[in-house]
């Protein structure tokens, strides 16, 4: 979950394209409350590179907070990084 002015900036589009190049599975979407949101599924190194990447942000993006959570059961995800 990342917070701060991370809407109408591309964030979701920054965030697909470095998952893309990471070579993760997942998907990132807006949320009603401002946020946005992000799912990914990939070797250790590329999602920690990620989430370097989201503490960034693109170039008009101000972000504040980047809460991580790690799932230990099988999540359902289609192959390639998305923008839902």
């Amino acid at each position: 979950m990342i917070s701060g002015r991370v809407q109408g900036v591309g964030f979701r589009w920054f965030v697909q394209r470095k998952g893309e190049g990471l070579g993760l599975d997942g998907w990132v979407r807006n949320l009603p409350d401002g946020r946005v949101e992000v799912a990914a599924i990939g070797a250790q190194p590329a999602t920690d590179a990620l989430e370097e990447a989201l503490l960034v942000g693109p170039r008009l993006a101000r972000v504040d907070s980047v809460e991580t959570h790690e799932y230990q059961h099988e999540v359902r995800h289609s192959k390639g990084f998305h923008i839902i």
